[in-house]
């Protein structure tokens, strides 16, 4: 039998909706029946819904849990042991409980939110006044919305509500839909928004676009092992769309590369002063402690202030050292008093406090150069760093997977992949020692980029047949025995963050978070829990 799910906020947020939407332009009393009667109120409504979506300036309620999933991977600590960690532990340490979830609640309340909101939007602008090119556009990005949000949820919660018409105070329940149907939404989605937005001149300033929709179809395509679609949608992507790989894998994360030849989608940011519209991301987690002493100006311009959360383990830094993958490696980690890779000049020392950060190391993607630091009188809020959410490369990746086990010719997708960080090609590998090669591929190019505990959950290892995630974490798992006899100077220093980061990983129920609790406690008891919680 089905399971019911009651969310308070997600059926009184339709009021909420109106608040926040509606009085950005007054004409007499507006109310959702008169409000879509413009273009102009549409697009605002729309990128109001992208926004909430991408939330690259809010720290707390996306950015921090998606942060959190890259902490509960053999890719990050936590990192910050000078601070109170609450929000970050349940998840990061696999000690989650329904009632003790951090910032995990966060990202379900938002996102159902902005279902809700989609909901209402698509509904409405399906009979607004405008021309059908604008209802295209508009409708397009607004069902690419909800694809998205439900392919967070699917990914971090199994069996969700799924709903895609707005709901009132008179629906008190609702069930939760089996992942397969939570998918089959997803797609469904995704395949209209790409025909909405067919006719839409693509750009580069953020805009979701129909190549977004097929990206976003081939990823969720290869999560449900639907691998001759997968490779479909990547191979459109790649054949068709009008992006191409950068030369310098650094200009991916470029502050001044934003919306580059690479970028399907990107979080927006900028550094405007009078407005907090910059990402919190190099905030939330930049290098901590931080000192002006430390750069050769000597001048405090040059620091950021960082929170030094999600750190990069050695055991990830060893991954690129393995393949001799210089390029990767010094544009995703910066060790403690290592030059900042490309900006060697302005900090060639790049130092911090090593008393709080546990790995030694800092993110290289999430960093801000000095030159751009010296521009802004006010850094916290205003950083200029998009956020790549889709990528080029990622299409190859994709396709790879999809062909290695369709019979294509998986090596040639990875080696375009290798060859643009001055790597050797691989030749002669087949079979389970192929299959490893593209996961590894996929960690090392897409390392802090959302998703590798999506992917170390849904990746088999083809020896065992076990979930990847199942062979690295867990008492016996090869990334908790790393820890536990390495003998890195920095991270077996600082031990206020635990060394058996992941030795509390239980297959039987850390394939999913919980749902949280107080969704069982709004609906009285009808909610069942996932597995083993």
């Amino acid at each position: 039998m089905k399971k019911i799910i009651l969310s308070i906020i997600a059926f009184s947020m339709f009021a909420v909706s109106c608040d926040d939407f509606i009085e950005k332009e007054e004409r007499g009393t507006q109310t959702l029946d008169n409000y879509f009667q413009t273009a102009q109120e549409c697009e605002k409504y729309t990128n109001e819904l992208t926004q909430r979506l991408l939330l690259s300036k809010d720290w707390f309620t996306l950015l921090a849990p998606r942060i959190t999933n890259e902490m509960a991977t053999d890719d990050a600590w936590m990192g910050n042991t000078g601070q109170d960690n609450s929000a970050h532990r349940p998840c990061s340490q696999y000690i989650v409980t329904p009632d003790n979830m951090g910032d995990m609640n966060s990202i379900y309340t938002a996102h159902y939110y902005t279902i809700q909101s989609a909901n209402i939007g698509l509904e409405k602008m399906a009979n607004s006044p405008i021309t059908d090119v604008q209802k295209n556009q508009y409708m397009g990005e607004s069902l690419f919305v909800r694809a998205y949000c439900y392919y967070e949820l699917v990914n971090l919660f199994g069996a969700v509500p799924l709903y895609t018409k707005s709901l009132g105070t008179s629906d008190l329940k609702l069930e939760r839909s089996p992942a397969t149907e939570v998918y089959a939404q997803i797609e469904a989605d995704l395949k209209e928004s790409a025909a909405k937005l067919e006719g839409i001149t693509v750009n580069r300033n953020g805009r979701i676009n129909k190549w977004a929709a097929y990206a976003l179809l081939a990823r969720v395509s290869l999560f449900q092992e639907k691998w001759a679609d997968a490779k479909l949608y990547s191979n459109k992507v790649i054949t068709e769309g009008p992006y191409s790989l950068e030369e310098n894998f650094l200009d991916i994360w470029n502050v001044n590369n934003h919306n580059g030849k690479e970028s399907i989608l990107e979080a927006q940011s900028s550094s405007i002063q009078n407005e907090a519209l910059g990402s919190m991301l190099p905030t939330l987690s930049g290098a901590r402690g931080e000192d002006k002493k430390n750069f050769p100006s000597n001048d405090a311009k040059d620091v950021i202030d960082g929170w030094g959360w999600c750190m990069p383990t050695s055991d990830l830094e060893n991954a690129y050292l393995s393949e001799n993958d210089e390029i990767r490696r010094r544009s995703t980690i910066t060790k403690w008093g290592e030059a900042a890779y490309g900006d060697e000049v302005l900090n060639p020392t790049h130092k911090f406090s090593l008393n709080d950060n546990k790995s030694g190391r800092i993110c290289r993607k999430y960093y801000i150069p000095v030159a751009t630091r010296r521009t802004l009188d006010k850094k916290d809020g205003h950083l200029p760093l998009n956020i790549p959410l889709i990528r080029l490369a990622e299409m190859y990746l994709t396709r790879a997977e999809a062909n290695y086990h369709t019979g294509g010719d998986a090596l040639a997708d990875i080696n375009i992949i290798r060859d643009r960080v001055d790597l050797e090609p691989k030749t002669g590998i087949s079979g389970p020692t192929l299959l490893k090669q593209i996961y590894k591929e996929r960690r090392l190019e897409l390392a802090f980029e959302g998703l590798r505990l999506f992917d170390i959950r849904r990746e088999k290892d083809p020896t065992t047949g076990k979930r990847v995630i199942e062979t690295l974490m867990g008492p016996n798992g090869t990334f908790v025995k790393y820890n536990l006899s390495s003998t890195d100077p920095y991270e077996t220093t600082n031990t206020r963050e635990a060394q058996d980061k992941g030795i509390n990983f239980d297959p039987a129920k850390h394939l999913l978070w919980p749902i949280p609790q107080i969704e069982r406690d709004l609906s009285n008891g009808v909610i069942t829990q996932n597995p083993n919680y």
